[in-house]
């Protein structure tokens, strides 16, 4: 049955090379997503989630984009991945997710969840963190201009914050975002937009 699920899923956004990508700059790839979704209309945009992953020291981030699918799986989009575009949630957390065991507490990895629209609404970033002390480019920027809100120009650090006191969404522990949205509990969750 899984697999006729898998099998019957739309993915919500072109093949991946059709999508809109520009390396090392992966909040700014999720929010164009999450655009490309609310300017569709064909899914519900608040199906999707925003996931940063970092730590307490916040070391290094990542961020995805996770459908909670109204079948069986759910399903992640990583443009930086050679996991399948979109790859069923248990895959991904198998192939992409390491057990933090032999971490030091403070580097387990945390989990940041925006849904889409509130992400598109909040988001901004001015690309400062990719420029060196000089202000060079660390690596070329995308070739549309900034995201900024009415109200910033630039709180990307409020999304890789794993502090709950900051910033939108909802932050939890590794495990406990692979078990609420994997296959076997991902019936009987439910999700808190914030």
């Amino acid at each position: 049955m899984a697999e006729l699920d898998e099998d019957r899923y739309r993915p919500a956004v072109p093949p991946r090379a059709a999508c809109a990508y520009t390396g090392c700059y992966c909040e700014e790839n999720v929010w164009k997503l999450c655009d490309y979704i609310r300017s569709r209309g064909e899914r519900p945009v608040e199906e999707f989630y925003a996931v940063f992953i970092s730590n307490e020291r916040r070391m290094d981030y990542h961020v995805i984009l996770l459908h909670v699918s109204s079948g069986e799986q759910n399903f992640i989009y990583d443009l930086d991945t050679v996991l399948p575009f979109p790859c069923p949630f248990d895959v991904y957390s198998t192939e992409a997710f390491r057990l933090d065991d032999s971490l030091h507490p403070e580097f387990h990895r945390k989990i940041r969840m925006i849904r889409a629209d509130l992400y598109l609404e909040t988001f901004a970033s001015d690309r400062s963190h990719m420029k060196d002390a000089d202000g060079k480019w660390q690596k070329p920027p995308p070739s549309y201009p900034c995201i900024e809100t009415a109200d910033s120009k630039m709180n990307l650090d409020d999304f890789i914050s794993m502090n709950p006191k900051v910033g939108w969404g909802s932050v939890l522990p590794l495990s406990d975002f692979v078990r609420q949205f994997g296959r076997q509990t991902h019936l009987s969750c439910s999700v808190k937009a914030q």
